[in-house]
């Protein structure tokens, strides 16, 4: 089990980059939550199996087709069991 944070930088909002981020993230079976930040990035975390959260990951380094990411920042964190992925 791994956690990571993710904070996804370029034009990654108005591009239903969250809500394709949740489909990933359950189609993977990974918990977590993604937001949109006030600085126009957006950010996520990630919980489940390593080999899931990297596919999710994968996703989030290109996005959706109308997103344009230039920087993804990713930090391990301890993980904290949590269950269900949420849009914030």
């Amino acid at each position: 089990m791994v956690r990571r944070r993710v904070i996804v930088h370029g034009e990654v909002q108005g591009v239903f980059f969250r809500d394709t981020a949740r489909q990933q993230a359950q189609d993977a079976r990974v918990s977590g939550w993604v937001r949109n930040r006030g600085d126009g990035a957006v950010e996520a975390v990630l919980e489940g199996e390593d080999g899931a959260v990297d596919r999710v990951l994968d996703f989030m380094r290109t996005g959706p087709e109308r997103a344009k990411v230039v920087n993804v920042e990713v930090v391990d964190e301890e993980p904290e069991g949590i269950d269900g992925f949420d849009v914030r």
